[in-house]
């Protein structure tokens, strides 16, 4: 697997930024973001983040991660907060800048083993206790 790091800003000017990966691509993507902070030039002003991406049914959903404001939380830590692409990250309030980092983990299918797979799903079944009848 191989692990890029990301980033982007949105500003007043450039409110989204959509990432994408090629459809012919057979690997697995994972999108994970780090951290989202307010950055040089920001006003104390509520800015808001937001992911959009689609459901299970093919929805577009819109989803809050950060509410900033320079004055009481100029930087949001979001612990790795996986996504799946194709994903666009969106100002809804304020002008920024807000910026995101986060990193791009590539999974190439020939690196995933099944038979490894195997192996550790037979051990976890091994580790679980019988078990016992209620007692009466």
């Amino acid at each position: 697997s191989d692990s890029v790091f990301l980033g982007c800003e949105l500003t007043a000017s450039t409110k989204s930024y959509t990432f994408q990966v090629d459809e012919e691509d057979d690997s697995d993507h994972i999108l994970a973001l780090s951290v989202v902070c307010l950055t040089d030039g920001a006003k104390d002003e509520c800015n808001v983040g937001e992911v959009v991406g689609r459901n299970r049914e093919n929805q577009e959903i819109a989803v809050p991660v950060a509410n900033l404001k320079l004055s009481c939380q100029p930087l949001l830590s979001l612990d790795n907060f996986k996504l799946q692409p194709p994903v666009t990250f969106r100002l809804a309030a304020g002008s920024g800048p807000v910026h995101l980092a986060g990193w791009h983990r590539i999974v190439h299918r020939e690196d995933i083993s099944f038979e490894d797979d195997d192996d550790l799903s037979e051990e976890a079944e091994e580790e679980l206790a019988p078990i016992m009848p209620a007692k009466k």
